[in-house]
This record gives structure tokens, sequence and C-alpha cells, in this order.
């Protein structure tokens, strides 16, 4: 956890994602946001910059969902924490029988998490997404849509007026997994039939392939994305 507030503190200073009087709020879905959740709460502790904290939970109506633990959790911290139901499930899979469902379901899920926070009054989204989702969304985009893009750090939804922000994009998967073991961090189990049958687990094992032919494979390819005056990147 130390390592991780080191790099949550130089991202969120770096690229100014958190500026006095923001009201940031965290989508918990998995490891990774309730990780980013844990260190943001520590955070506020000695940050420079005074801001208010939230978590939020988009609901999408699978049977099975288990949040009582992330709701003892966020109640033993003082975190507010909320979970908005929905329909998303039945819309896609029932409804509309999407044959490519991640991404109407994605898309959906970030409408309402962004409807969500204009009704709270919250600007600053905090995602979880970490330096390997960097690097597979590269892959995927390369390989998938012909294009050298990843996502960004901080991003500004002009429409919804909230700033998205990622900040640990610098951190391994492997160093917030431990994190969230040795803190005994609640997980929320997916119940998505889908879920580990997408594209991106397509990617996590290209890139476990690549890695036994090169160790340093995953570290070269986020240095080449950091390069911007190789690569047109949304860094």
């Amino acid at each position: 956890m130390k390592r991780l507030l080191g790099i949550l503190r130089r991202t969120t200073t770096d690229y100014e994602m958190i500026k006095d009087g923001d009201r940031v709020a965290v989508g918990i879905s998995g490891k990774d946001s309730i990780t980013l959740l844990y260190a943001l709460h520590l955070y506020q502790k000695f940050s420079p910059v005074k801001f208010d904290l939230e978590a939020m939970t988009i609901d999408l109506g699978f049977p099975g969902l288990d949040l009582q633990p992330v709701q003892d959790f966020c109640r033993e911290n003082n975190i507010t924490y909320t979970v908005k139901k929905t329909d998303i499930a039945k819309i896609v899979f029932e409804t509309r029988q999407e044959s490519n469902p991640c991404s109407l379901c994605a898309n959906m899920r970030r409408g309402a998490l962004h409807n969500y926070m204009k009704e709270r009054g919250l600007n600053v989204l905090a995602l979880g997404h970490h330096a390997d989702d960097a690097v597979e969304t590269f892959l995927m985009n390369l390989l998938y849509t012909g294009r050298i893009a990843t996502f960004a750090p901080k991003t500004f939804l002009t429409r919804k007026e909230v700033w998205v922000i990622r900040p640990f994009i610098f951190a391994w998967e492997k160093e917030i997994m431990h994190a969230c073991r040795k803190y005994n961090l609640p997980i929320i189990v997916s119940p998505c039939p889908v879920d580990k049958k997408t594209n991106r687990e397509n990617m996590k094992q290209l890139v476990k392939n690549l890695i036994r032919e090169n160790s340093d494979a995953k570290i070269n390819i986020m240095t080449a994305m950091r390069n911007k005056d190789k690569f047109d990147l949304r860094f």
C-alpha cells in the first residue's frame, strides 16, 4: 500500500487529478476499485488538497450479486456508499440479445455512473484502471481496430462536466492484488455470464505468452506508450 500511495500521490499531482473542493466518486466493481477507494481514503489524511470521497456501485441486475462486504467496509471507514440498481443486464442479454454485450454494457454502466454523479453533485470519477489495463487496451485497439491508442490518466467529459481520473495508471495489477489481499479488502465477484470470456481476457493471455518469451515485454509496451513523440496516444 505504501508503494501504491506513492504512485497515487505522484499521478494525482503530476496530472492535477484532484483539486481543492473536488467531490470524488469511486465506482466499485472489483479488486482494483476497492483498493483505489482505500488508497484515496488514506490519501485524504495527508493530501495537500482537501476533497470529499464517496463510493458507488452500479447494480446491473444480475442475480447473486453480494455487496454486503463492501457496505460493511465503507461503514467501518465512514465512507458514503450507494448502490444504484439498474436493468442493464436484462436490456443487454434479453431485450437486445447483444452478440458483443461488453461494449453496450460498459456504455450503459458509464452512463448510469455519470448520471448519478450529477444527481449527487460529484465532479470527479476515479476508476481503478492500472498499467496492465492500459497495455491490454493498447493491444486491443491495435489488433481489433487498427488504432494506436489507450485511455488517458485524466479525461474531461464535456457533456456531463465530469473529470475521469485513473490514479493507478502506473501501478501493476500484481501490486494491487497484493495490497488487496494484505489488507483483506472486500472483492465483488462478478455474476456476469461472459466474465473471463472476452477480448480483454484474450489480451491477458497474449501478454502472458509474450512475457514467457521476453520477461520485459509488458514493461517495454508501457514504456513505448508513454513516449508521446513516437505514438499518438491519449496520455
